[in-house]
């Protein structure tokens, strides 16, 4: 996993789309999602550890171009 794009492929796999109108809220649902997934021992924990990382790194992103 290298990109958010594979996120969104990841989740879409399990029937999970996320779209919303507030990018930051679209983060958090990801990051719920792949909690669960995570939980049912569906995502390997290297996976997990990745996708989280990805996600808050987009997050940080984003929170950084609203602030400046």
């Amino acid at each position: 996993m290298k990109s958010m794009l594979d996120i969104y492929e990841l989740l879409k796999q399990y029937g999970t789309y996320i779209y919303t109108t507030d990018r930051i809220g679209d983060l958090m649902l990801m990051e719920d999602e792949l909690r669960e997934l995570y939980k049912a021992n569906v995502l390997a924990p290297r996976d997990f550890q990745t996708a989280l990382l990805l996600i808050r790194q987009e997050a940080n992103r984003l929170q950084k171009e609203e602030k400046g």
